[in-house]
């Protein structure tokens, strides 16, 4: 489908939907409900619903109570049956927001990751880690004994589910990005996707650009996941040690991961790797700007802003809001910065040498 504003801020308005009413997803997702009614041409009876999900006979009333959750918070919709009998059984339906679980690509991926026992549970943690003194082990590992990125090295399960959803999510949001956004990308002509993954924002951006040379650095064991035939390069490497030289840089839902101190770091780092700013040279990043203007004047964009940010807390990362990013990047050595909050609740910032 060729995105237009209209279509691409319509798909983001999905997006906030999904991750507001996340919780009452999970069920859903494990049910894969939104595929039982994408089976049935976008429309199902609870029957239908119950037999594609395998759900057990007995607990068909208790699903039925699951279906009124999900049609209450918006995720999915009710229609009456095409001849309007009242002995008719009711109709569930798709929405813009479960729409978002089912075809290819979806959100499916992500949004297992987000509602996953092992980072969900980091949230019991809170009042204990609360009490304890800093320096200590983030709730996260408190919680699971591993950090979230030492828990992606040891356990390739959990690994697979953190990189299936990095892809799901560049692969919906760089769509959008490069439509509405492409005035961003013009004039680069190389770009380093650092900790760029498996490749999908790199891939969506040389797809949409074909001028610019597209190259992703991450660590060995992801690179070696990689796949081969995207026209995109992969670099193993380190970005707290160096970044490859290029015309820009992406990082793209990266430093939300980690403090001031590593984020100055790393962004020293990207200085180092970009021309000055008359020859175009600069590092885009794609991340929560917290009371952004323009997303800070909507109840559920404020709420998701601060929700993130208390779930990046778990796991020793922050979602910072204009001063906050504005001090790392003056720390770093950079000059100036431009906001453009345009991606549901993230923005792209374009910061300069």
């Amino acid at each position: 489908m060729a995105l237009t504003p209209s279509t691409g801020q319509a798909l983001l308005g999905a997006h906030l939907e999904l991750w507001h009413n996340a919780l009452a997803l999970n069920s859903a997702l494990d049910l894969r409900v939104a595929d039982a009614i994408q089976h049935h041409g976008g429309a199902a009876t609870l029957d239908q619903i119950a037999t594609k999900a395998a759900v057990h006979p007995s607990k068909i009333p208790c699903l039925r109570r699951l279906m009124r959750v999900l049609t209450a918070t918006g995720v999915l919709g009710t229609q009456a049956p095409p001849g309007g009998g009242s002995g008719e059984p009711l109709l569930y339906t798709l929405t813009p927001t479960s729409g978002l679980l089912v075809g290819s690509p979806n959100l499916a991926p992500i949004t297992a990751l987000m509602l996953h026992p092992v980072v969900v549970s980091s949230f019991f943690e809170l009042g204990g880690w609360l009490r304890r003194e800093l320096p200590d082990p983030c709730a996260f590992k408190l919680r699971n004994g591993h950090t979230f990125w030492e828990l992606c090295d040891r356990d390739p399960a959990f690994n697979k589910l953190v990189s299936d959803g990095m892809v799901s999510d560049s692969e919906f949001l760089m769509g959008i990005a490069v439509e509405e956004c492409g005035e961003v990308f013009r004039g680069v002509s190389s770009l380093i996707d650092v900790a760029g993954g498996l490749g999908a924002a790199a891939f969506a951006i040389a797809k949409a650009f074909p001028h610019v040379k597209c190259s992703v650095l991450d660590v060995a064991h992801v690179v070696a996941e990689a796949p081969k035939d995207t026209g995109v390069q992969y670099v193993v490497g380190n970005m707290f040690e160096s970044v490859p030289p290029a015309t820009a840089i992406l990082l793209k839902w990266v430093l939300h991961d980690w403090g001031d101190e590593e984020c100055i770091k790393i962004l020293k780092n990207c200085r180092e790797a970009i021309p000055p700013r008359d020859e175009g040279g600069k590092v885009i990043i794609i991340d929560i700007v917290v009371g952004a203007a323009g997303q800070s004047s909507d109840m559920k964009h404020r709420e998701m802003h601060v929700v993130f940010d208390l779930f990046m807390m778990f796991a020793n990362g922050i979602e910072r809001d204009e001063q906050e990013w504005k001090k790392i990047f003056l720390e770093a050595g950079f000059s100036s910065y431009n906001i453009t909050p345009v991606l549901g609740v993230r923005s792209i910032i374009e910061v300069y040498p």
